[in-house]
């Protein structure tokens, strides 16, 4: 007799203002299971989860759990039902006790008042259900993360969940604190709970999973056995790309190695910062420009933001131009001449309610000081200068930034930092969404700027782009870089997809 299906939907559908998140999803999830929902960033898995969870009420298309119709009106309708989540960042009361923790809202009680005992000991017996050992009478925040995660599901489960939902519950994990968790994983497992597993990690994935559903634009892609699909065609499901083909996705001219000769500009030496990369070894020398591959979430923004003092390193060595450096905030990155445009150019990067003039010299007030303000003749002269030389669209200093459109609008933020003359231009994903022709104008100026001798790290998911533009490719995947590949002429999509899937070079 064939499995019933603890959790099944059938054409989820959810749509927010101008965007269709989900577009007909069909999921199911079986008891005693461990399934991962795979997809890039913004394919719809954290979407489909709100759904399933009540935090978001569906459009259309039908929920059933063990059989039967639900409509998940809330949080509390969805923890009712049986469906439990755990979020990367643990959604617990950090000063309350363990056992405050596991039983809130739920607390024994005796004559009316909190049985203590009865819920320090039945807390006890919970956390070593799952071989747990630690005093449940002791702050929530006194133990790691990693044990704090494992409390949160103490909790879930504790709660009747047949549904687990663990989401991205290793990214901050080490690897001892991730075979801990697998550990709890598999018994729940074995004990019939079914668990939905998000992570960016392939390696993770094909340890613990036994099914997966992948998502890609808001779409179902697939369901498949994790032992019938290898890592090669996983990453090409989730990108949408047969790998064989991936070469022919660009067409442009790739570059040719005109990086100068000499001492490096900037070297990192076991750089790395726990939860967010790995220790990597990267050197930029002038006129060179270097790319980052890799899936979103691999680790690549974070290894750029370490070279920027924007996140805080907490091991390795960071020479600029040949003396050992250690940057504890982006001013610092920027009085020895480094620039770094952020993928978030909405968040962290433009600010929407300034004109065109005052986010291009933005940068150069912050580096000059505030005691030493630049004049408006000044501000008008550098924007003009940059509004020229970009064709920012369109030519008025004065327009708010927030009017322009996407390509404009990175325009400005390279503007920006280009007026500071940087040594180091740092791109994290400076092409995203902006059009064919904005594109093409961007990686002109990439490859001119570093003809003229500017040193250039250039992140994109598009990997076309990055070898159209690198002379170098550092590949990442699960916050390592893997590899770092030469870009000698002969190098192509599939040999970078195939090493992001293997994890090493190919």
């Amino acid at each position: 007799m064939r499995q019933q299906p603890v959790l099944e939907v059938r054409g989820i559908r959810k749509e927010f203002p101008g965007v269709v998140a989900l577009d007909g999803v069909d999921f199911r999830l079986f008891p005693g299971e461990v399934h991962a929902l795979m997809g890039e960033n913004g394919a719809g898995k954290s979407t489909l989860i709100k759904v399933l969870t009540g935090v978001h009420p569906s459009d259309g298309g039908e929920v059933e759990l063990a059989g039967e119709p639900v409509r998940i009106a809330g949080p509390l309708q969805a923890q009712q039902a049986g469906i439990s989540t755990v979020y990367q960042e643990v959604n617990l009361c950090p000063n309350l006790s363990v056992a405050e923790n596991i039983f809130i809202g739920r607390e024994p009680r005796r004559f009316g008042l909190i049985d203590w005992a009865a819920m320090r000991r039945r807390a006890a017996e919970r956390v070593r259900g799952i071989d747990l050992d630690i005093d449940v009478r002791a702050p929530l925040n006194s133990y790691s993360i990693a044990v704090q995660q494992l409390v949160a599901i103490v909790r879930a489960v504790d709660v009747s969940a047949k549904v687990l939902i663990l989401d991205e519950p290793t990214s901050s994990l080490d690897r001892d604190e991730v075979r801990q968790l697998f550990a709890v994983m598999r018994r729940l497992r074995d004990q019939g709970v079914a668990i939905l597993f998000v992570s960016h990690f392939l390696d993770q994935v094909y340890e613990i999973c036994d099914r997966m559903t992948v998502l890609r634009n808001g779409r179902l892609e697939g369901e498949y056995l994790t032992s019938e699909l290898n890592q090669v065609e996983l990453v090409s499901r989730m990108i949408g790309a047969e790998l064989a083909g991936l070469d022919q996705l660009g067409g442009g001219k790739r570059r040719e190695r005109t990086a100068r000769v000499g001492e490096a500009f900037l070297q990192a030496d076991r750089l790395t910062r726990r939860g967010a990369v790995e220790p990597y070894d990267l050197d930029i020398r002038p006129g060179e420009v270097i790319g980052l591959a890799g899936l979103l979430g691999s680790g690549r923004t974070e290894a750029a933001r370490l070279l920027f003092g924007a996140d805080q390193s907490d091991g390795g060595t960071l020479r600029i131009e040949g003396a050992v450096t250690a940057l504890r905030s982006p001013r610092d990155a920027i009085a020895h001449g480094i620039a770094f445009c952020s993928e978030n150019r909405k968040t962290e990067g433009l600010v929407g309610e300034l004109t065109v003039r005052e986010n291009i010299v933005l940068a150069l007030q912050a580096s000059r000081g505030w005691t030493r303000p630049l004049s408006r003749t000044a501000q008008d002269a550098y924007a003009l200068r940059w509004i020229r030389a970009l064709d920012i669209r369109p030519g008025h200093p004065e327009a708010l930034v927030r009017n322009l459109s996407g390509g404009n609008q990175q325009k400005v933020l390279l503007a920006r930092w280009l007026i500071t003359d940087p040594k180091l231009l740092i791109l994290d994903e400076p092409t995203r969404g902006i059009d064919i022709g904005a594109k093409a104008e961007i990686q002109k100026l990439v490859a001119n700027l570093a003809e003229d001798g500017m040193a250039v790290l250039f992140i994109s998911a598009e990997l076309e782009e990055v070898l159209r533009l690198s002379h170098r490719i550092g590949v990442l995947r699960d916050h390592r870089m893997v590899a770092q590949l030469d870009n000698d002429g002969e190098l192509t999509p599939e040999r970078v997809m195939a090493t992001i899937a293997s994890g090493a070079d190919q």
